[in-house]
């Protein structure tokens, strides 16, 4: 399953069934799970670990040295879940010694063409990130996030689960769990209620996140008063406690 072509370090394990396609270079220190198929002209070099069953296009740089210039050549990680779809010129760099040391990937995402994810990045499962979208590092990223064309999200931001950039967003500030949000700089436009309905939210469970938005975009409260009436009115509900803890976790302040 091991194109003739492609260079594998002796030092890389490879389970039994995994597809790598010719001019493909795997490093050592990388492992790839069974299932997992590579294309052609893939370089990945470690300590990575890729889960099972991902694909791999043509062109994707995985685990390359990041390009935080406090970067010296430290073994830093990158791990990657299952069932991931990585397509053409993707680019995933390792973690940092200054963060845990590791950029993580997790299930279930498409992860579309020239996307960049940089160092350091925590990405959660069933996240689509479409073209050119590229994460600074140290980005947070909840999961069922969508990123439109071209989404660009500054360095420590943290993206609530749920939520949702239109194309072409410039995000500074932390995105709250489920928050709909566009433009350069980006600002809250509502809240991702289609994606909701596609996840298969109830009618109750949306309608209460309709009126926890109206509490923290509404009606100008500070964020913190806005909590505190949140867990007053909707301790019951454990999808507005999601947003809830993206309003608490939020270092950066939210995008407004």
């Amino acid at each position: 399953m091991i194109h003739p072509q492609a260079i594998v370090d002796s030092k890389a394990e490879i389970d039994e069934g995994v597809e790598i396609g010719p001019w493909s270079l795997i490093g050592p220190s990388v492992r790839i799970s069974k299932g997992t198929r590579v294309a052609s002209h893939v370089v990945i070099k470690g300590p990575t670990e890729i889960g099972q069953n991902n694909r791999i296009f043509q062109f994707s740089s995985i685990g390359e040295d990041c390009m935080d210039l406090k970067y010296n050549g430290e073994p830093t990680r990158l791990v990657i879940g299952d069932n991931n779809q990585i397509r053409e010129c993707a680019t995933i760099h390792r973690g940092t010694v200054q963060d845990q040391g590791l950029t993580q990937i997790g299930s279930d995402n498409l992860i579309m063409a020239y996307v960049h994810i940089a160092h350091d990045c925590v990405v959660g499962n069933n996240i689509i990130l479409a073209n050119n979208t590229a994460l600074a590092g140290h980005v947070e990223v909840g999961d069922a996030v969508i990123f439109g064309g071209f989404s660009r999200v500054h360095q420590f931001c943290q993206i609530g689960a749920h939520s949702m950039s239109a194309i072409n967003s410039v995000i500074v500030k932390d995105v709250p769990a489920y928050v709909m949000v566009s433009g350069d700089t980006a600002s809250a436009h509502g809240m991702n209620f289609e994606g909701m309905r596609r996840k298969g939210f109830s009618q109750e469970e949306i309608s209460d996140l309709r009126q926890a938005y109206k509490i923290v975009y509404r009606q100008k409260n500070t964020i913190a008063k806005a909590i505190e009436l949140l867990k007053e009115q909707y301790s019951g509900s454990a999808k507005v406690q999601i947003f809830i803890e993206s309003l608490e976790k939020s270092e950066r302040g939210i995008t407004r």
